[in-house]
């Protein structure tokens, strides 16, 4: 039913509510925080509203379906007929939809983490909770960007440092399947392995020691290499020497300054079979199995093909 405004166009706190459809409570909440116009008050004392707050109710009532909190609310009220009201609006509606995209993601993923144990075996179940368990979700990938801060040498340059970090961190599904779940989950454990720190995995520490090594020189020389390299890796190719294979060699060359000469290329390849680690092994062959919307070859495939092209052309007998 609708209530008609008195003589003077005025509603009482309970016509007002009843317009609204909200209780009177409603009305005096948002009244006493100030958002909504009392026109006047009555000879009584009570408070009187005009149209104007009718609008005002309605608009605070659309904001607060949206779930949007009260101090944006407020923000959002309070500058209604300012120049800047619009952009008020829009921050927040954003800013809403992005926690709305956590909350999503986050019950992806734990439907997802749910169906993985649903349909698990007894036997894989008590493995699966316990890798689940060591999981935020939604899930970060800081731990994996700890993980290669840690591996990787020291005070290397910061934009090469961040295209190190762009192509090892893979991005996670935002709708994952529970293999997937399960992959990351593997991931994970992998980069908090206490192996990790109680070997200090920096695979160059051997190589790095003296003043004439130069970790940024070969850094950039392997994202180089790994460009190369990435289409026959791709394609599914037999590792074989070429460009891709000279610019991986003058990359190691060029952290101890030396030249690139068949002794070098033998000993390099003793020197990184021994530098192998299964931890980083396993953790390369896990994110090979995520999605990848590049579909370009992990660094982990990249580095294998190039150093078997290098194995297979020192081997003995190569080339005759």
């Amino acid at each position: 039913m609708t209530v008609s405004a008195s003589p003077d166009g005025m509603w009482s706190i309970g016509e007002l509510a009843e317009q609204a459809g909200v209780t009177v409570k409603t009305v005096r909440f948002y009244s006493d925080r100030g958002l909504l116009p009392e026109a006047t008050r009555s000879a009584g004392g009570h408070r009187r509203y005009g149209p104007e707050a009718l609008d005002r109710l309605r608009l605070i009532r659309s904001l607060r379906t949206l779930d949007l909190p009260l101090p944006q609310v407020d923000r959002i009220v309070a500058q209604e007929d300012a120049p800047g009201a619009a952009d008020a609006l829009e921050g927040a509606v954003a800013g809403q939809l992005r926690e709305l995209g956590t909350q999503l993601s986050s019950l992806r993923w734990r439907e997802a983490a749910l169906h993985l144990l649903r349909d698990c075996t007894p036997e894989e179940r008590a493995d699966r909770l316990r890798l689940i368990g060591a999981v935020n979700i939604p899930p970060s990938t800081d731990a994996l960007a700890r993980f290669w801060r840690h591996v990787l040498p020291a005070r290397l340059p910061a934009r090469l440092l961040s295209t190190l970090l762009e192509a090892a961190v893979p991005q996670l599904p935002a709708d994952p399947t529970p293999s997937q779940v399960l992959i990351f989950a593997r991931l994970h454990a992998v980069a908090t392995d206490r192996r990790v720190v109680d070997i200090n995995i920096r695979r160059l520490a051997s190589r790095t020691s003296d003043e004439a090594c130069r970790p940024a020189v070969l850094y950039e020389g392997l994202v180089e290499a790994c460009a190369l390299a990435s289409a026959d890796v791709r394609d599914r190719r037999p590792p074989h020497a070429g460009e891709a294979l000279d610019c991986f060699v003058t990359a190691h060359a060029g952290l101890r300054d030396t030249r690139d000469t068949p002794a070098f290329r033998r000993q390099l390849s003793v020197q990184l079979g021994r530098l192998a680690h299964p931890l980083i092994d396993r953790y390369w062959q896990l994110v090979g199995e995520l999605p990848s919307a590049s579909r370009q070859p992990t660094i982990g495939a990249m580095d294998d093909w190039l150093r078997a092209a290098l194995d297979a052309q020192v081997a003995p007998g190569a080339g005759r």
